[in-house]
């Protein structure tokens, strides 16, 4: 491909086709790698995605160089992304480093401010050719450091959902259809007849948040409702330790990374393409390419 790029053409791409494109939170090259790699094989766009934790850890210049690396050798259509981000100064950053998207998540103030908050980020990413995600309504779980109790999780109104994107003119939207953050202690509850709602009156493509664990008939129903992401965090990262964790129990005194690096990338890499598959955007890489 040559360079990252914005998510927003091709997620109207696929939401204009049906399917959704698989977005992965990784936190180390070698999950970088996997991921990619799995879409290459795939023939498959990719999202990659890390949280502000990440950023934090790693620093994002360090994050896009090895994103560009990737993109540039790549023959698939990649963009990077910012998750969940509470602080303006961050997202700024994050953009004048090379991130292709960034999540302005204002989700926790009331209306007029997220609002507010959303439309700051749109109008400075907007400048830069940078997409933006916002949420409306609460995702339960855990992401990062944001943490929503179960009693605290609120759906999104379809009506505001409406006003919100109308008012931000954010270009993609993630509404909160009662899917968490988190590996699920029971079945989801998606509220399936908010989401066809919003589906119907919302024309920007929608982000399926909490896509860990959720049963697959569920993740092509949403994804049929126009949900064009859907992030995948937790599932990937435990794919990732448990195949670390499986090496040391076989051998305690393994000291060479190289020698748990490589199986945990295959973990991943397995993981990726399941999800791929399971949002329907294998094969599609073609149709997404700015």
């Amino acid at each position: 491909m040559g360079h990252l790029i914005s998510s927003t053409s091709m997620l109207e791409t696929a939401r204009a086709n049906g399917y959704g494109i698989t977005a992965f939170n990784v936190h180390t090259l070698e999950m970088l790698q996997a991921v990619v790699e799995a879409a290459e094989e795939a023939q498959a766009p990719l999202i990659l995605q890390t949280t502000v934790g990440t950023v934090k850890h790693l620093g994002p210049e360090y994050i896009v160089a090895a994103a560009s690396v990737a993109a540039k050798t790549s023959s698939v259509p990649i963009a990077l992304h910012l998750d969940h981000c509470t602080d303006y100064d961050l997202i700024v950053r994050c953009i004048r480093a090379g991130y292709t998207s960034v999540m302005i998540d204002a989700s926790m103030h009331p209306f007029e401010e997220n609002v507010r908050r959303t439309a700051e980020v749109v109008q400075v990413a907007k400048a830069a050719g940078v997409n933006v995600e916002a949420e409306l309504g609460k995702v339960g779980g855990v992401e990062d450091d944001i943490v929503v109790e179960e009693e605290d999780a609120r759906l999104a109104d379809p009506k505001e959902c409406v006003v919100f994107v109308e008012r931000t003119g954010v270009p993609t939207f993630a509404p909160a259809i009662g899917t968490a953050h988190g590996i699920y202690k029971g079945e989801p509850n998606i509220a399936f007849h908010k989401l066809e709602q919003i589906f119907n009156s919302v024309q920007v493509p929608l982000v399926l948040h909490g896509g860990s664990g959720i049963p697959a008939d569920q993740v092509k129903r949403c994804v049929s409702l126009g949900m064009a992401k859907m992030n995948v965090a937790t599932e990937l990262r435990i794919a990732f330790s448990d195949a670390i964790k499986h090496i040391f129990a076989q051998n305690p005194e393994e000291n060479d990374p190289r020698k748990y690096m490589v199986p945990a990338k295959e973990a991943v890499k397995r993981l990726a393409i399941e999800k791929m598959q399971l949002t329907g955007c294998v094969g599609r890489a073609n149709e997404c390419k700015a």
